[in-house]
């Protein structure tokens, strides 16, 4: 498909390895204007396709952290209450008219993530995170902002986009969303990577690291993975592993199985998880990487 290869090698060049899926649904969402839904479990990478989307777009990335409770006023736009009661106190006495006109200007608007995204001059990547943590109520909001790319505040008219960003939302899947956001969206499951996808991310963010150590942790890893865990450790997780071991010169995992199980606090990250993982069960991983 024509590019996608040229998506996955911008992406490569921001630290971001993806698979050719994901690629795809990329050069997709470009081609249609369409939002991207990226699902899957937490700490698989979803919220940094947008980043190294944003940088392989030379572009700005505007955030909106979904959360519990979360109002329209919160993600679109809110008015500077502070400064428009100083601004009232200090023109006492003139026209109400001329007043409201003043202070209900934009001089007085707080942009919040989804009106600056419509408002860029050039196109945004907009990041919604973890949408499922929001209410059905805000999705619903979502869903028509994103079909009209435009929104009505009352006391200054329609503000219709000026360029249409690229939107990604994220879900780690804790909340079924709605049929009607996902027809509005293109869709992509991200999963952990496999071990020669986590080996090139490694080599990709960790100066310094061999590929022979690299190989032999993304195994690890993906054994660890398969142990019965409260917690699987993500991509992050890797990472801050790979660089603890390079950091401490760790060339060949096999040769430092004590400082190995010493770091593995770096991917293990509940009481529960800690205490499964004695030394022996380290060392029978170990046998596992080569």
């Amino acid at each position: 498909m024509k590019g996608r290869e040229e998506i996955a090698q911008a992406l490569a060049a921001s630290g971001y390895v993806a698979d050719a899926e994901l690629a795809t649904a990329i050069s997709l969402m470009r081609l249609l204007r369409r939002p991207l839904l990226l699902e899957g479990e937490a700490g698989v990478g979803k919220t940094e396709v947008a980043k190294a989307l944003a940088q392989a777009y030379s572009t700005e990335l505007i955030r909106l952290q979904c959360y519990e409770g979360l109002d329209q006023s919160a993600a679109l736009y809110e008015w500077n209450y502070q400064r428009q009661l100083l601004a009232i106190q200090a023109h006492q006495g003139e026209d109400a008219d001329a007043v409201e006109d003043r202070i209900f200007s934009e001089k007085y608007l707080l942009e919040r993530p989804l009106l600056a995204a419509i408002r860029r001059a050039q196109a945004p990547v907009l990041l919604i995170d973890e949408i499922d943590r929001a209410d059905d109520e805000f999705e619903a909001f979502l869903l028509e902002l994103l079909s009209d790319f435009q929104v009505s505040i009352p006391e200054l008219g329609t503000v219709s986009a000026v360029t249409i960003p690229h939107v990604v939302l994220t879900s780690n899947g804790t909340r079924e969303l709605s049929d009607a956001l996902r027809r509005r969206c293109l869709y992509h499951y991200v999963d952990y990577p496999d071990v020669d996808r986590e080996t090139r991310i490694i080599l990709a963010r960790i100066e310094n690291a061999s590929p022979s150590l690299a190989l032999q942790i993304a195994r690890m890893v993906q054994a660890i993975r398969k142990e019965d865990l409260r917690k699987v450790p993500g991509v992050a997780e890797t990472l801050d592993w790979a660089a603890a071991l390079v950091g401490l010169d760790i060339r060949d995992l096999n040769d430092a199985p004590e400082t190995v199980h010493e770091t593995l606090i770096c991917l293990l990250k509940t009481h529960e998880d800690r205490a499964r993982f004695a030394p022996e069960v380290t060392q029978r991983l170990l046998g596992k990487v080569g």
